[in-house]
């Protein structure tokens, strides 16, 4: 699976995790809300560990940018809550950082 499906994955998967707690918490949802959300967290763990990355701290270093798109998606789309000017400058700024941070070329 490639590097981008595998972040956007491992994030749906960690926002619906902690989501999850989120809503038992925040939203006086069931306790049972945890099982799902703690499952899912588990997903995000073992999607991560699939990354290309050659070491753990760059492979999340990377995934933060991806992250933060999917969370803005997440507000969009699951809390109808519509990102705003600074919510896309400042995500272009993290994919940007990502991006360079992935794809660098490296000598070692």
């Amino acid at each position: 699976m490639p590097t981008l499906l595998i972040y956007v994955a491992a994030a749906i998967a960690e926002i619906a995790g902690c989501f999850a707690f989120w809503a038992w918490w925040r939203l006086d949802k069931s306790i049972l809300w945890l099982l799902p959300g703690m499952g899912s967290l588990v997903l995000f763990a073992w999607l991560l560990s699939l990354s290309s990355a050659d070491y753990a701290g760059r492979a999340y270093a990377a995934y933060g940018g991806i992250y933060i798109l999917v969370s803005l998606l997440w507000l969009w789309i699951v809390e109808q809550r519509t990102p705003d000017q600074w919510d896309f400058m400042g995500v272009t700024l993290c994919l940007a950082g990502a991006g360079v941070i992935l794809l660098a070329p490296r000598t070692v």
